[in-house]
């Protein structure tokens, strides 16, 4: 008689594995300490491509991006060995610059499994780690987490530590890459943690995924009309003009979303149901829920809660008008033999127009479905506008002291921003190289993994 094998959700620590983990990072591989790669715009920077069989196991980033103002009074050159993001005032005179507010929504996490030439992950890197809207918040689920400092919270474009869990096995290869889709550079910190295996994994093997969409508005008959009143209590049997959040053919198990709602009706965004229709479904759907709230395991409304497979990332009651959703199906994933729908109304039988962004997330064979984004103009949260400087009115005469001073303050701007220019160009030709030394390096510690196993 043999011994069963110690199995289940944390069991498996205590077994011991053939495995041997690597990590692709920014670290300076010069040995200085500027250990983040500037990514420029309108390029795709590969991160890592890692040689199977095996998965990646944690994903961590944090990033800046600032757009110049006018000049500072921190050389360039020397500015890039202290901490790259100002924690200085733009009030004290020691630099004139300020965060992208949508960066977050500019920059594309593509990741590749085997040797598919689309991505299997397509996702605006912040919708990603659940940060809707570009604004980041805290947070901590299972296969999700995200910090921000005080003052870097509850604004669009302010920094934040992302980390993600999900195992992401892989036969032949994986490729991650960022493609930054907006005009100015910006710098990225990031590590991928993951394990190589000395056999192909076991078949039928299943690969992550995860796709990006949005409404904007959704189409609703009636989004004058307040939620939960009489006027909207009509029957709605087809699931027809649902927001999508997942469409896919193929094998696998659906394991969650996030959801991100812009709602200024002024009564709330929610009461619409979920409809997750599987396989040969019409109608009823196999999963069929009470409301929005409902589905993200919450009751009367969203709550300011965040707990490990559901809650809020960010809470309608912090930003007015701003709600970021999540629910994670990691214990109870929906699988799906053939395809799989995953829908919710916007607001009952879909009257209200708000708009509405998701990530979806899904393990399925390959191949994996070929899917779009939609450009960057497209993708930007609505926000009310802001001035990041203020136009004066000159007087009709100005004295000679004012004239040679507003002379001065352009000729220093101008050679302030071409130094810093200069080494931006030079951190991107670095990034370049260590993107191609990355890829190299996770090649010899495969070739090395695979002679010692060998050896044994």
């Amino acid at each position: 008689m043999t011994n069963q094998q110690v199995s289940g959700f944390l069991q498996d620590i205590g077994r011991l594995r053939s495995a041997r983990t690597g990590r692709a990072s920014s670290w300076d591989q010069s040995g200085k300490n500027q250990d983040y790669w500037m990514i420029p715009p309108g390029e795709e920077i590969t991160l890592a491509e890692l040689i199977g069989p095996g998965c990646i196991t944690h994903l961590w980033m944090t990033q800046f991006c600032r757009r110049l103002i006018g000049p500072g009074l921190i050389d360039p050159q020397l500015g890039s060995y202290v901490a790259p993001v100002f924690e200085i005032h733009n009030a004290l005179g020691v630099n004139w610059e300020e965060p992208d507010p949508f960066y977050y929504r500019k920059v594309i996490l593509k990741i590749f499994w085997d040797e598919q030439d689309h991505p299997s992950v397509l996702v605006p890197l912040g919708d990603f780690f659940c940060i809707g809207h570009s604004i980041p918040g805290n947070f901590s689920s299972l296969p999700i987490t995200v910090s921000s400092k005080p003052e870097e919270r509850h604004r669009f474009g302010g920094s934040a530590a992302l980390n993600c869990y999900f195992p992401m096995p892989f036969q032949t290869k994986a490729k991650i890459v960022l493609e930054n889709q907006n005009d100015i550079s910006y710098g990225q910190y990031f590590y991928i943690d993951y394990e190589l295996y000395p056999q192909p994994i076991a078949e039928p093997v299943v690969h992550f995924h995860a796709h990006w969409r949005r409404e904007n508005p959704c189409t609703g008959w009636a989004p004058e009309l307040q939620v939960n009143s009489p006027e909207t209590n009509i029957a709605h049997l087809d699931g027809a003009g649902n927001y999508v959040v997942l469409e896919t053919l193929g094998a696998g198990h659906y394991v969650g979303c996030n959801l991100s709602v812009t709602h200024f009706q002024g009564s709330w965004w929610g009461e619409g149901d979920e409809m997750i229709f599987i396989d040969d479904d019409e109608w009823p759907p196999s999963l069929h829920g009470t409301g929005s709230e409902d589905y993200f395991n919450h009751a009367w409304g969203m709550q300011n809660n965040a707990f490990l497979m559901n809650g809020s990332a960010l809470h309608e009651s912090i930003i007015p008008g701003y709600q970021v959703s999540y629910r994670f199906h990691l214990l109870d994933p929906i699988h799906f033999s053939e395809r799989i729908r995953v829908t919710f109304e916007h607001g009952h039988a879909n009257h209200l127009a708000d708009d509405w962004s998701s990530t979806a997330y899904w393990y399925q064979t390959l191949p994996s479905p070929v899917k779009a984004i939609a450009p960057a103009v497209d993708r930007l949260p609505i926000a009310p506008p802001k001035a990041t400087a203020r136009e004066s009115r000159a007087p009709a005469a100005l004295s000679d002291n004012q004239l040679r001073a507003l002379e001065a303050a352009q000729e220093r701007f101008s050679k302030y921003q071409s130094e810093r220019e200069e080494h931006i160009r030079q951190k991107i030709e670095r990034t370049r190289e260590y993107s191609r030394r990355n890829i190299e390096q996770a090649l010899a510690l495969r070739q090395r993994y695979d002679i010692s196993q060998v050896r044994r």
